[in-house]
């Protein structure tokens, strides 16, 4: 295990860097959101980091509280990865840098990667902040794949990767480019679906309520 280094100043931000502030820690936050995920998972999933980063971060983020890990009963037998309450606890913090970075996205580049659960922060934000009080289970589909949300979650994933677990409250379905905009900022969920570019199916309360919004 890495020794633990610091920056040795007596102020909280300082003392969460030091926890958080290393490269890829963030991002595999952001991955264990969507739930226990397996280490070949979150490599998939991490493109881009070397097996000895990832490895190393892990145990400094176990270290620190901020993750466990277990392993599954039979006939999974494999080693996972999860969040603890403390790790849990960046959510608002990913989805405040997230909002920050919203004017950094631009064009994708030719040699960005993209995953369609990586939409899936910045559409929880958003669902969170034109519906609010509203709760329950999203699919939603995209020309990259599925994945889902669980808007109102106070605790356990936020989101997962793929169809909903069970019946969702709403389906959304939309393109990249839409969804792209909406994670930029320069679209409105609502705006959205009065433009016909989310389609909303579902018999729930939010579907209801974006559709009626």
């Amino acid at each position: 295990m890495s020794p633990r280094r610091s920056y040795d100043q007596y102020c909280s931000a300082a003392r969460a860097l030091d926890a958080v502030g290393d490269r890829w820690t963030l991002l595999i936050v952001r991955e264990l959101l969507a739930g226990p995920r397996r280490y070949t998972d979150l490599h998939a999933d991490l493109p881009g980091v070397s097996t000895d980063v990832l490895a190393s971060r892990l145990k400094d983020m176990e270290r620190d509280g901020l993750t466990t890990r277990r392993r599954l009963p039979p006939p999974g037998a494999a080693y996972v990865y999860e969040l603890t309450g403390r790790g849990r606890g960046l959510l608002p913090v990913l989805q405040a840098l997230g909002e920050w970075g919203e004017g950094e996205l631009g064009e994708r580049r030719p040699t960005d990667a993209l995953r369609a659960h990586w939409f899936a922060l910045p559409l929880l934000r958003r669902l969170d902040g034109e519906v609010p009080g509203s709760a329950g289970l999203v699919e939603v589909r995209l020309d990259e794949g599925a994945f889902h949300l669980d808007v109102g979650a106070e605790d356990g994933p936020v989101y997962g990767d793929g169809p909903a677990p069970g019946e969702p409250d709403a389906r959304l379905v939309l393109d990249t480019d839409t969804c792209t905009s909406v994670a930029q900022g320069g679209l409105g969920v609502l705006d959205a679906v009065r433009a016909g570019r989310i389609e909303v199916g579902g018999d729930g309360t939010l579907a209801k309520a974006l559709r009626e919004a």
